[in-house]
């Protein structure tokens, strides 16, 4: 049996349904508000942020710099002194970790190598750092001339290596950045900070200069006062 429901206004009838066509529509409104809101929270959840994908860390990790050798050399040359002496610029004194200077032994500059690495360490103590150590690696070729090894261990921000591509860039119909997006900017970023523990906390704040604030405050008046525009009436 059908029920059909008649509406009129002023007497006049407007429109005849009969309850399973109302029934029908509400449900298609229903699933259509549904469906609306399914898509929005998949959209929304998709994560796409560079700074997840490639989070800084601040950890320890070690700083080296390679020093070449030549196998006719007796003592540490300029080039290598100032490159030691640049190297050990960010060197933190009061916390003092210990210096490895690692000479090759077995290669074709092994001899010179030795020398120069007790130059450098030399050159560490006239400096002002005590704890060095010279120690030995082998080397992988006897015929090649290895470099001289300078370590440290220090409080660094880091991040992982560039150059993931695991998908094709391309492949966009997700809306969502390729995988090596952001990466040489976090890695600049890292790179740049001069205390990796600014990125963990905020350092606490240096007292307020009242009398350096007064004369600022005064010379913006004055000039305020000076460059004011003139309106004639």
């Amino acid at each position: 049996m059908t029920i059909t429901v008649s509406t009129s206004v002023s007497g006049s009838p407007v429109r005849r349904l009969s309850l399973p066509v109302l029934l029908v529509l509400t449900a298609s409104l229903a699933s259509g508000c549904a469906m609306v809101k399914r898509d929005h929270i998949e959209v929304g959840s998709i994560p796409d942020d560079y700074r997840t994908n490639h989070p800084i860390m601040v950890g320890e990790a070690p700083e080296t710099i390679d020093i070449a050798v030549a196998s006719g050399d007796f003592s540490m040359t300029r080039g290598q002194r100032d490159a030691v002496d640049g190297f050990m610029y960010r060197y933190d004194r009061s916390a003092a970790p210990p210096v490895m200077v690692m000479a090759p032994s077995g290669s074709a500059n092994a001899a010179a190598a030795t020398n120069v690495a007790s130059d450098i360490a030399r050159f560490l103590h006239k400096s002002g750092i005590r704890n060095v150590e010279v120690v030995h690696y082998a080397a992988n070729a006897p015929d090649v001339s290895a470099p001289i090894r300078v370590t440290y261990n220090a409080v660094k921000a880091t991040t992982g290596k560039c150059g993931r591509w695991p998908n094709d860039m391309l492949q966009t119909t997700e809306n969502k950045h390729w995988a090596n997006f952001g990466c040489s900017y976090q890695n600049n970023l890292a790179a740049q900070v001069a205390n990796p523990n600014d990125l963990v906390g905020p350092r606490r704040p240096t007292e307020i200069d009242a009398e350096n604030r007064s004369v600022a405050i005064e010379e913006y008046q004055t000039k305020d006062i000076l460059f004011r525009p003139v309106t004639n009436y």
